[in-house]
């Protein structure tokens, strides 16, 4: 199956699907996608933020919340039904629950990891389970999984989003080592600090560069279409991350080191 997202051929006539559309880097992917000729499908549990990026994009918007299996299961089946087989999906939906208590890792309570949990990794998981199956029968298809710098390294002040982005990133892995055979091109967007909501002023990610939501979602398309498995719009991530597999001990010191920075300041 040809899904128009190798390299020099765009998407034109097919459909792309994106969580957290409404705003940040889902409206970014939604848009980057449509400038490429794509069908856009803007998914949101804001309905009212998903349908304005719709209009604007001549495309269709569904409300959506990821966390819930069967809502997941009946809006991707009408997308099939009603507009045409799905060729890329955008998993970007996600949230951040900080640490209620700065000085203590394990403050939050089990509302929270239940919450992050439910959208930051079950969000990839609902989906997978309904397009996996469909893309294997007939040939392939793209998932692209907006994960974070914070799942290859960690996120100070919140427990909840470093363990589960770093459980998305493993699921992901898992369905492209099983599924590369089947056509099944699976990504995995990791940024650091994006001009976004989600981007707090004493944020470690702001300290080492901020780019637009536009810069990241370009990034992600472009490293989707040249078969990259692990998309870092921040180059130094790719830094960061070996320095942290060939010396954990170093790398946890320097951290520790920056959380008291961030403290101090």
């Amino acid at each position: 199956m040809d899904l128009g997202i190798d390299p020099g051929v765009d998407l034109a006539g097919r459909v792309a699907a994106v969580t957290g559309a409404a705003r940040g880097i889902g409206s970014a992917l939604a848009e980057a996608a449509q400038a490429r000729g794509a069908t856009i499908v803007a998914l949101d549990r804001d309905g009212a933020g998903a349908e304005a990026v719709a209009t604007r994009l001549g495309g269709r918007a569904f409300a959506l919340d990821v966390a819930d299996p069967d809502a997941v299961a009946v809006v991707l089946g009408r997308i099939e039904a009603e507009i045409g087989p799905i060729a890329l999906y955008c998993s970007n939906a996600g949230i951040l629950e900080r640490d209620p208590d700065p000085e203590l890792a394990t403050s939050a309570d089990l509302e929270s990891w239940a919450r992050s949990w439910s959208v930051n990794v079950m969000g990839h998981v609902h989906a997978a389970r309904v397009l996996v199956p469909l893309w294997r029968a007939r040939g392939g298809g793209a998932f692209l999984g907006t994960v974070s710098a914070a799942g290859l390294l960690s996120q100070i002040g919140s427990a909840t989003y470093s363990a589960t982005k770093h459980a998305a990133l493993a699921f992901l892995e898992h369905i492209a080592i099983a599924h590369a055979e089947d056509g099944i091109r699976v990504a995995a967007l990791c940024p650091q600090g994006v001009d976004t909501a989600m981007l707090g002023a004493a944020s470690a990610a702001s300290r080492d560069g901020v780019l637009a939501p536009e810069a990241v979602a370009e990034a992600a398309l472009d490293g989707l279409a040249s078969g990259r498995f692990l998309i870092l719009p921040h180059p130094q991530v790719a830094e960061y991350a070996r320095r942290r597999v060939e010396d954990p001990e170093r790398w946890l010191a320097g951290m520790a080191r920056l959380r008291r920075s961030m403290r101090e300041a």
